[in-house]
């Protein structure tokens, strides 16, 4: 294979190599230390440790020094397999308890091989690097240390998880700790918290609570999502949160999702929260009968779902447990597929271009477990294909991870740590018209059952806010800020004037605050900046007397302006949304 970092299956051979340099590691330093998997992971690897000491980040810097050691020795790595009872005789005799139980778990006619370097041995599928010397001591680092259960299970041993990342180079490895750091400073859930947006409670885990500024934030980009949306001609439509479980069970979800659902009982009968809108839309559409001439038909929902997820996966906005789907479902002819997504396509670089947010394209294609004949779905997803590229736009091919009624097209978008996050996605369904009896009358006078789509732009208001959030370290453009302008009086004598300068904003549209407290200009100052306001106007009896303000930016002081020319520009960049200050 050639060396080669920027090739995935390289990249996790190498780092998978380097978690077997960290197992030796802990064996040459605590040989009594019991060895459970250790995987390459996205952007580094780990490895499971059964010992009964804690270890201490002096452990973790020891641990890197006897790896350095291990990659400037230049250990042949040799593979060679073993018979089931050898195999496991092989790590009895070692005192691996974890790795016999692997083998015992493994199918009869598995292949079982292991991996030798120098005075180490470890069971693994492989594959691995020829050598350590292969692996750059000096850029690797052992980040930090977690409990984890065996096998997932809170019923077994707890054991020790040690994470790491390795590069080809210090500076590469450098560059990813400096990025690794500035995520820190950003994550949306220490944000959220410093600029009074949304809150966790112990009372409600996984599901937010929006703070005063938080709920100006989300009520900006439903605004937007409105404006955008009647732009591209789609009628909104509210649909209730509670259904009957039949209306589940026809659509499929009760059977393919019900262990994420939420259910009751309403007068002796099952009901369910919903998980998602699309069952709810497609009562509407059935409540009238529709001919071709009303396709496509694109009806957009805000709809609150409540999703069951494990407490381990809640992660902030990322990962909730309700949340606001931005969803639209458009009901359609086979023969307007091609031209609805495309049209989609261009609605999500409308509003992706708007955040700065560049994207790729995903195809996830038909999972086990998927109703519908082998057919619609090869149909199916022929039409997603041919719709991208005829566009200009390049997918890659994620198999088996479409929807359970349908392929998929998902859309990852990149922040400006250069980091992926998948939200928009536009899934084709031929399946749930057909089990809901959905008709409309083609120009042949004949019944036919429609396509649906199924798409969202921002994944989910939550998530879509986690993203920016941590995408602007909070900055949010000023069209977005909850504060836009904060306005600094020098003494009590010019209050008076710089509440009728926040009078003069808030009749044309600005969100305003005016600091009154009696604390020294610096200390206003920067705390309005430690809060990420787009705009501080700083009003002395200077400005009182000249109708001015002395205006600073998040990044430069501007000086003194006439109030008139202030708002003109700030109404401007406002109504432009613009990603940048036009000051």
């Amino acid at each position: 294979m050639e060396y080669n970092f920027s090739d995935a299956e390289y990249r996790k051979m190498y780092r998978h190599t380097t978690s077997h340099v960290l197992a030796q590691a802990v064996k040459r330093l605590y040989p009594q230390a019991k060895l459970a998997i250790g995987p390459a992971i996205e952007d580094g690897f780990y490895y499971d440790i059964d010992i009964d000491k804690p270890f201490t980040p002096e452990d973790l810097t020891a641990l890197e020094a006897e790896m350095r050691k291990i990659c400037k020795e230049k250990i042949k790595l040799e593979r060679f397999e073993l018979p089931r009872e050898e195999a496991i005789a092989f790590m009895q005799e070692r005192q691996e308890p974890y790795k016999v139980e692997l083998i015992q778990d493994l199918p009869q006619d598995a292949v079982i091989s292991f991996y030798k370097q120098g005075d180490f041995t470890d069971l693994c599928a492989g594959p691995h690097l020829d050598s350590t010397g292969r692996i750059k001591g000096n850029a690797i680092k052992l980040t930090s240390v977690n409990g984890a259960y065996w096998r997932g299970d809170s019923n077994r041993q707890m054991l020790q998880r040690i994470y790491g990342t390795c590069f080809p180079s210090k500076a590469e490895l450098d560059e990813h700790l400096a990025r690794i750091e500035e995520a820190k400073k950003r994550d949306h859930r220490k944000l959220g918290k410093e600029l009074g947006l949304f809150a966790f409670r112990d009372e409600a885990p996984g599901f937010p609570f929006y703070l005063p500024k938080g709920m100006v934030l989300k009520n900006t980009l439903i605004d937007y999502w409105r404006q955008v949306h009647k732009k591209w001609e789609y009628l909104e439509i509210s649909t209730p949160q509670i259904m009957k479980r039949t209306l589940w069970e026809t659509s499929g979800h009760w059977d393919h999702y019900k262990d994420n659902m939420y259910t009751t009982v309403i007068d002796e009968e099952d009901f369910a929260i919903k998980p998602m809108n699309c069952p709810g839309s497609i009562l509407v559409y059935d409540l009238e009968p529709h001919s071709y001439r009303d396709l496509p038909l694109r009806y957009g929902e805000l709809g609150l779902v409540h999703r069951h997820e494990l407490s381990g996966a809640l992660h902030g906005m990322f990962r909730v447990r309700c949340f606001t789907q931005d969803d639209a479902h458009i009901l359609l002819a086979k023969e307007q597929i091609k031209d609805e997504v495309v049209r989609i396509a261009q609605l999500f670089d409308e509003v992706y271009g708007l955040f700065g947010l560049p994207y790729t394209i995903e195809l996830s294609t038909m999972p086990e477990d998927h109703i519908g004949s082998v057919e619609d779905w090869d149909i199916a997803t022929a039409a997603l294909a041919d719709a991208i590229t005829s566009i200009g736009k390049t997918y890659v091919i994620n198999p088996g991870d479409g929807a359970f009624y349908g392929p998929k097209l998902d859309f990852h978008i990149e922040d400006s740590l250069g980091r992926t996050w998948q939200c928009g996605t536009i899934q084709l369904d031929y399946q749930l018209p057909g089990r809901f009896d959905l008709e409309y009358v083609g120009a042949d006078g004949e019944k036919h059952c429609p396509v649906m789509i199924h798409r969202v732009v921002f994944g989910s208001i939550e998530r879509f806010i986690g993203v920016i959030t941590e995408h602007f370290a909070g900055a949010f453009p000023t069209w977005l800020s909850p504060v836009q302008v904060k306005i600094l009086p020098i003494t009590d004598r010019t209050m008076d004037y710089a509440k009728e300068v926040a009078a003069k904003l808030t009749a044309a549209g600005v969100r305003v605050e005016v600091d009154t407290r009696n604390e020294k200009l610096g200390f206003k100052i920067r705390e309005a900046q430690m809060e990420k306001v787009p705009y501080k106007l700083v009003v002395g009896d200077k400005e009182a007397a000249d109708g001015t303000v002395a205006v600073r930016t998040r990044d430069a002081d501007k000086g003194a302006m006439a109030l008139d020319e202030f708002m003109t520009k700030l109404e401007e960049e406002i109504a432009s949304k613009s990603k940048t200050s036009l000051f």
